[in-house]
């Protein structure tokens, strides 16, 4: 009896790599505890099986979070099976799980803010590549224009993470065509290939045009990809590495480029933003997810009131 993996891999043409690797790594490291228990495949599979494994789960120490994620993977190889003939009952259907962690993101402070988007222009020089002497003696560094593109590019990369709530990946994967400066939008690639128009701030409309003009050309080599936005000192798209290194270069504590994301979102709820705007401005499917944001905004607001207001 076969597992017919690859064809449920096949059939996930509608997720993103990253999700579809993430589902083929999570069915095979069932499929493998399931054969030592003497399953051959699918029909081998019942509900009490599937309840043993999530308590295998559990007594390995994984989190909560990574628990529910498997089991959601397996819900969806065995509605797959189902579909397929491969199995008359789905012992996965309503297959519960723990819920996540109940942490909530991390929203950056506005000096953090300020030390990313607005740094000191000496403090962030001193983190850029250091530039190459020409060989005439005579001429400027090769690599001063460089350095400057190169704060160009990384003042561009965050004023659209955080101004409009990009997620990394959809941040690199932007073509230039996508930009539009003059009606001040942007196209991008979100999860499951949904395409999605989002308004620019001012500030990063600004940081394009600069980028556009003075910065990008400045990383082109012939292996350059033409139509990408955002590129690396190797002259390839921007890799979601190459942003973790420049909020690295920026942020005085470690950050993650999704607290840009939270930000945006949480900030755009203080701000009196209708939940489900906020949620199509995220790209989200369920507004359940974006609702995690409406507990951000309220801890803040019920801090913001214990430290100012006397009888708190």
């Amino acid at each position: 009896m076969s597992w017919e993996i690859e064809a449920f891999l096949q059939s996930l043409s509608s997720v993103a790599p990253a999700t579809k690797r993430a589902y083929g790594t999570d069915v095979d490291a069932f499929i493998t505890w399931a054969e030592r228990s003497g399953a051959t495949g699918p029909k081998d599979v019942n509900r009490m099986i599937l309840r043993r494994y999530l308590a295998f789960l559990s007594s390995r120490s994984y989190e909560r979070r990574s628990i529910a994620r498997k089991t959601a993977s397996i819900r969806r190889y065995f509605a797959f099976a189902l579909r397929r003939g491969m199995i008359e009952i789905d012992p996965a259907r309503r297959l519960s799980a723990p819920q996540g962690d109940s942490r909530l993101p991390r929203v950056l402070t506005k000096s953090e803010l300020q030390q990313l988007l607005e740094p000191e222009p000496s403090a962030v020089q001193a983190t850029l590549a250091t530039p190459k002497r020409s060989a005439n003696r005579s001429a400027k560094p090769e690599g001063g224009r460089r350095q400057r593109a190169q704060l160009l590019r990384d003042n561009a990369v965050l004023e659209l993470l955080y101004g409009s709530g990009l997620r990394v990946s959809e941040c690199c994967g932007l073509e230039i065509t996508g930009v539009d400066l003059g009606e001040e939008m942007v196209t991008v690639w979100g999860k499951g290939s949904k395409e999605r128009r989002i308004p620019l701030s001012e500030p990063s409309v600004l940081a394009l045009s600069e980028y556009l003009e003075l910065g990008r050309s400045e990383f082109i080599t012939q292996e350059t990809p033409k139509s990408a936005l955002f590129l690396n000192l190797r002259g390839r798209r921007l890799g979601v590495r190459d942003v973790r290194r420049i909020i690295d270069r920026r942020s005085p504590a470690p950050t993650h480029p999704h607290a840009l994301r939270h930000s945006y979102a949480t900030h755009l709820l203080d701000g009196g933003a209708d939940l489900r705007v906020v949620q199509e401005l995220l790209g989200h499917a369920s507004l359940r997810t974006t609702q995690i944001y409406t507990h951000v905004s309220k801890e803040r607001l019920v801090g913001v009131y214990r430290e100012a207001h006397p009888r708190a």
